[in-house]
């Protein structure tokens, strides 16, 4: 009976409610048609548990309306009124560019989020009356919360930095760097240990701060030796982190909704990551420690042929003859804005007869699924959007690859030169095409640093410029005719 339920009982309904909202939205984000109804509904899950919030047994134990800085219900409103702001001046100001960077910030704030959470719950318990009273389930949780909390934060400000561009996108080794990270690695665990183990009252909160400042120096050091070609599974494996951390959260505070979305999270993240690790055909371990992209790197076979320039008027006289053309996206696309261009340019393609696909690698671009989320809001057909595995045996019969500021991933040395630090990953066979139109600014590499082969191949031509300018002098070549 309704009537027989407690303010405690109605606020984990709220939560179990905000978890099955969360988890329909996610389901239904995976196809095309549902993703904005699912992301609706993760939010209304989201806003459920904010307002249940308000109805916790500690908050409504804090109100005071004699004394507003111990009354729970201001900070609550506060942190949403900061929140909000913040939230809506970021979703005004950023642009598609901009996303993995938004992306990377938001997994930074999540881990720092639990990990003050965390330290929060262990002061409180730390200066109660009558000593810090120890259980291992608490105590667990509140040492893992604040690792692996303040790593993502540290780690996630970083991977910000060389994404923006603010540091260096290189990987950065020096020599003993592995073993600094090592011995990190052992005094963090030395200091958890201290921590949960009882009989060690004198040293408890030294044991946590300890823990802490190595944490945030551990979150530097892991992504320090990571480059740029390797950001989207860096913020994949970053997100795993925040949804364990956001986990432990949950188990301190005892809240349903924290336990089972950073369940979620954290078991989503490591999945994708091993998704990406396998389509890059490298190890998480070979990613994380390798130092892939610290130097400059040019083909073990030495300088190829100079690469070939074409006008985009030339070039539209191929186009115009083509049957079957394959948009190969990469992150220049996403510099250049191009996504909407390149949608009219294809409509215009279609209706001269030609067949349009889009094939996509699943690290193209700087987070997972960077193009993926372009081309959507191009309002591009999504059955029109190819994986490598479905594109490749085709690829020898496509008339013109249009490549849109990759490099890496349609690199022809990652199957042809075993000096090569990509050699063995696989990549989209673009050099297989009939004739390769590759879009880029100028003549630089790209963001891992390493020279393309295709570049130089003798069917590969060269459109230099801006890639929206471009393409959008190609759809007008074909409303002249």
């Amino acid at each position: 009976m309704i009537n027989e339920l407690n303010l405690t009982d109605l606020n984990n309904l709220a939560y179990i409610l905000a978890c099955v909202c969360t988890i329909i939205g996610i389901k239904m984000l995976g196809k095309p048609g549902t993703a904005r109804r699912g992301m609706l509904i993760s939010a209304a899950g989201t806003l459920v548990a904010v307002v249940a919030v308000f109805f916790d047994g500690q908050v409504v134990d804090s109100w005071d309306a004699s004394n507003v800085l111990r009354n729970g219900y201001f900070w609550c409103f506060m942190a949403i009124l900061i929140g909000s702001v913040i939230g809506l001046v970021w979703a005004q100001k950023v642009k598609m560019t901009g996303m993995p960077e938004l992306v990377a910030l938001f997994n930074g704030f999540g881990g720092l989020a639990s990990a003050l959470v965390a330290f929060s719950s262990f002061y409180v318990l730390y200066k109660a009356d009558g000593g810090y009273s120890y259980d291992a389930v608490n105590d667990i949780s509140t040492a893992l919360a604040i690792f692996i909390g303040t790593i993502t934060f540290t780690g996630s400000m970083l991977a910000w930095g060389k994404l923006s561009e603010k540091v260096t996108g290189r990987a950065i080794v020096f020599k003993g760097q592995k073993l600094i990270n090592l011995i990190l690695l052992l005094a963090a665990i030395a200091a958890m240990v201290i921590y949960i183990v009882p009989g060690f009252d004198n040293f408890t909160l030294v044991a946590v701060l300890t823990l802490t400042g190595i944490a945030l120096v551990f979150g530097v050091a892991f992504v320090l030796p990571i480059g740029g070609g390797d950001m989207p599974v860096v913020i994949s494996l970053l997100n795993s982190l925040t949804g364990v951390a956001v986990a432990m959260a949950g188990f301190i505070i005892e809240n349903t909704v924290l336990i089972v979305i950073g369940a979620l999270v954290g078991a989503s993240g490591v999945i994708l990551t091993l998704i990406m690790c396998k389509a890059m055909n490298r190890s998480i371990s070979n990613l994380l420690f390798s130092g892939f992209g610290a130097t400059d790197t040019v083909s073990a076979k030495g300088p190829g042929a100079e690469p070939k320039a074409i006008s985009v008027e030339d070039a539209y006289m191929i186009l115009e003859a083509a049957q079957s053309i394959v948009f190969i996206p990469g992150y220049g696309m996403a510099v250049a804005q191009a996504q909407h261009v390149v949608r009219e340019l294809a409509e215009k393609l279609e209706e001269n007869g030609a067949e349009v696909n889009y094939c996509i690698h699943p690290v193209a671009g700087r987070m997972p699924g960077h193009m993926n989320v372009l081309l959507a809001e191009a309002d591009i057909p999504y059955e029109q959007l190819k994986t490598m595995d479905e594109m490749n045996p085709t690829m020898q019969m496509q008339d013109v690859a249009i490549v849109i500021g990759a490099n890496d991933v349609v690199n022809p040395a990652a199957e042809t030169d075993p000096g090569s630090p990509i050699y063995g990953m696989p990549i989209i066979k673009a050099f297989e095409a009939k004739t390769v139109f590759v879009l880029k600014r100028g003549k630089g590499r790209g963001f891992s640093g390493i020279e393309n082969e295709l570049f130089s191949m003798p069917n590969t031509l060269m459109i230099y410029g801006d890639a929206k300018a471009t393409i959008s002098s190609l759809a007008n070549e074909f409303t002249m005719e």
